[in-house]
């Protein structure tokens, strides 16, 4: 394996994650063993603050990362369900999720649980169409990402097709790898995979100026992002909630 690479972290949870103790934003996972730069939402210091993850088994990428008819057919919800209340149980102060797909289940999920939730970067993107023309969005998906989707973000439907969603190669090494849950990473493949699908929503939209990365995955490539476009890129990391909740 080349020094561009990443292998999947095998420890115990518990070896790579902080342990128990008062105050911790919760991040419920999905069943993955792709590896996780910094930056990603999975990696231990990507937040800042303590943090806590629980697994959800059997929620497979491309389980979740499908249209809205099978992630809702799929029942996933009700583990997902189970895994918030443990974390809130635990002393979560907020939580959240692994996968912007999550977004089409976020009244579900905040209606289970008291702490704030917030189940993708999507959710911003009302906010941003107030301020904003139009807003980019980055996806591992483009064919799942639906309207659907959208809407349950909070986006009005008059403002649909003011959201420009891009997505990243199928094919390509960044799709292939997280889709496919696979076990390494070609950092600089995926890098040059994910810029090379913000620079083809460039092509189409060349005032846009803001870009939303859907994927918790993508955030590792945000430099190079807005180095390539110039634009401003709003992350899961930008959730306001999962932040301000150590200043409560």
């Amino acid at each position: 394996m080349n020094a561009s690479s990443l292998s999947a972290i095998t420890e115990p949870a518990d070896a790579v994650f902080p342990g128990r103790g008062p105050g911790f934003l919760g991040i419920v996972m999905l069943d993955t063993r792709f590896p996780r730069p910094r930056g990603d939402v999975g990696h231990p210091g990507t937040f800042g603050v303590p943090v806590r993850q629980r697994i959800v088994p059997g929620a497979f990428p491309r389980q979740v990362v499908a249209s809205a008819a099978a992630l809702r057919a799929s029942g996933l919800h009700l583990r997902f369900i189970a895994a918030l209340r443990q974390l809130e149980a635990e002393g979560a102060r907020a939580l959240t999720t692994s996968c912007g797909f999550l977004v089409l289940l976020q009244q579900e999920l905040q209606a289970s649980v008291r702490v704030p939730l917030v189940s993708s970067s999507l959710l911003q993107l009302p906010e941003l169409l107030a301020q904003e023309p139009q807003v980019g969005v980055l996806t591992i998906s483009a064919e799942h990402l639906t309207d659907e989707y959208l809407l349950a973000a909070g986006v009005p439907r008059d403002r649909l097709r003011d959201v420009l969603v891009q997505g990243v190669d199928p094919a390509g090494p960044f799709a292939t790898a997280i889709l496919g849950n696979r076990p390494e990473l070609d950092l600089a493949a995926a890098e040059a995979d994910v810029v090379a699908a913000a620079r083809a929503l460039q092509r189409r939209a060349p005032r846009l100026r803001t870009l939303v990365l859907e994927c918790t995955n993508m955030p590792p490539y945000a430099k190079p992002l807005a180095d390539a476009t110039g634009w401003r890129l709003r992350t899961l990391l930008d959730a306001g909630p999962l932040l301000k909740w150590s200043d409560a």
